[in-house]
């Protein structure tokens, strides 16, 4: 088998280090702690620049992520990989959860139930993710996101149950 060698692509990213944001965490409500984080008071997460997220809005219950798909985050398809779909939907499951939450309070994903629906291209437009809670309670939430394209059609959809816990102040 022979390797073509073709136009050969690199791409480079920077994060701030994340104790930075973390160390917010206990003083802050997840409301608070997530508008602190789009008024660049708190640094976004590194996942943020990894996936070049472009856009990240905050309300009570909702929070709503926009991206550009580009050419690194195809699959060998061409398309956008599911597993970025799959994070746009967790982080707006996740941190619509978070604006829910008391200072001094976390969250991890129990679960993420995805429905892929239409194929997403690179350079096919912006898309945007809206993550809303459907329960909150005291040890878990249930959210659900749905990503819509430009046209506002439905791409894919997912549910998440979180688990809620008290998140011990840094030492």
């Amino acid at each position: 088998m022979t390797q073509t060698q073709t136009d050969s692509r690199s791409r480079a990213h920077s994060w701030d280090d994340p104790a930075i944001a973390l160390s917010s965490l206990p003083t802050l409500s997840g409301l608070e702690f997530l508008q602190a984080m789009v008024e660049g008071r708190v640094p976004s997460p590194p996942i943020s620049s990894t996936l070049n997220f472009a856009e990240f809005t905050v309300e009570p219950g909702r929070v709503t992520v926009e991206l550009d798909p580009a050419e690194f985050h195809m699959n060998p398809l061409g398309s956008v990989h599911g597993g970025v779909i799959a994070a746009l939907l967790d982080t707006a499951c996740g941190c619509a959860v978070h604006t829910t939450l008391p200072a001094g309070t976390g969250y991890t994903s129990l679960d993420l139930n995805t429905r892929f629906l239409r194929p997403v291209r690179a350079g096919g437009g912006r898309i945007r993710c809206v993550g809303t809670v459907l329960t909150a309670g005291s040890r878990t939430a249930t959210a659900e996101a749905k990503l819509l394209d430009g046209r506002d059609r439905l791409l894919a959809h997912a549910t998440s149950t979180c688990l809620i816990f008290p998140i011990a102040a840094p030492a």
